[in-house]
């Protein structure tokens, strides 16, 4: 019995030693996966204790204390997502919350593969290094900013397209592109591949990097055309960095794709006359929650958004790894 016993704490040790060992080696490359646990934990994976309050009558004067005194809701916890269902502008957020980024991933999700793919054939470097970071800089551009140039060039009366369009008569009266409902959609989804054509063209071009130069050489050789190149031999090398990016893109639909811009666009460009437009998931639980303190309510709305994200990222990589092989996990 004894001899078991020493047997095993002996087996321990040396599991022990030699993980340590291999710790050591890599102490500065796991010093960094340390601190980015640390990162998640407090800023991710912390604050999701605040989800309780979607099945509690939280009030905000109880404080941090009240997500877990305050009593559970009516409907075995479930009276604030019966009310999010029920409430009338439910509807209306929810169409404009899918159409809004069923547009922007039909447009936003090829742009940066076409733009990469574009970029790739140019055969200047100096041009082509000028390009992808001219191309990327309205990446790091404020939403704020944005809308700054949006309302300068759109504006009734000192909009610089408005103004064009009247003084050459093509129109007679200035259009209200940011005031009329008509508009919001277009507006939204044009600013987002703007801002994010070039960010996301990067990791298609880095996918682009490693494929072999001798495939092209080859098929250069046999005759083949640059469109012949890029459709049997581009895309197929970067298929799985497609299906990877589309993934993230359709588990990101409710928050408005790559971009993620959703809220920040209803939330600058949105006003009352153009509401019925402009008003997304994001900005409805804003408005409920730190406009009208309506705390749980907006949690609710905030978790039935993520459960959705989730679920579309499960059927979106499901059906990925079985069509393409490729996937997130």
């Amino acid at each position: 019995m004894n001899d078991g016993k020493i047997a095993v704490n002996s087996t321990f040790k040396k599991r022990f030693t030699k993980g340590m060992k291999k710790f050591l080696a890599q102490r500065y490359l796991q010093l960094f996966a340390i601190l980015g646990t640390i990162f998640l934990i407090v800023f991710c994976y912390a604050p999701m204790t605040g989800i309780i309050i979607a099945f509690k009558d939280y009030k905000v004067s109880t404080g941090f204390a009240g997500f877990f005194t305050s009593k559970w809701a009516s409907n075995n916890g479930m009276k604030h997502f019966i009310d999010l269902f029920k409430s009338s502008a439910f509807p209306m957020v929810m169409r404009n919350t899918i159409v809004l980024s069923l547009l922007k991933l039909i447009f936003s999700f090829p742009a940066p593969i076409l733009f990469a793919i574009a970029l790739n054939e140019v055969r200047n470097a100096k041009i082509k290094r000028v390009v992808q970071t001219v191309s990327y800089l309205p990446h790091f551009i404020s939403w704020v900013v944005v809308y700054g140039l949006v309302f300068t060039f759109l504006n009734t009366s000192t909009g610089v397209i408005n103004r064009v369009l009247v003084e050459n008569n093509i129109i007679s009266q200035p259009i209200e592109f940011l005031a009329s409902p008509d508009y919001f959609w277009a507006l939204a989804v044009i600013t987002d591949v703007w801002k994010e054509l070039g960010w996301w063209s990067i990791i298609f071009l880095a996918a682009m990097a490693g494929i072999d130069q001798n495939l092209y050489e080859a098929a250069k050789v046999d005759g083949a055309s640059r469109l012949r190149c890029i459709w049997h031999i581009t895309l197929p090398s970067i298929k799985g960095t497609i299906m990877v990016v589309l993934i993230l893109s359709v588990g990101s639909l409710m928050t408005g794709g790559l971009g993620g811009s959703n809220f920040e666009q209803s939330f600058l460009m949105g006003n009352k006359v153009n509401y019925e437009k402009s008003a997304v998931l994001g900005y409805f639980i804003y408005e409920t929650g730190l406009v009208n303190l309506r705390y749980s309510y907006a949690t609710a709305a905030g978790l039935f958004q993520s459960m959705i994200s989730l679920v579309l990222v499960f059927i979106t990589n499901t059906l990925s790894k079985k069509t393409t092989g490729y996937g997130l996990f």
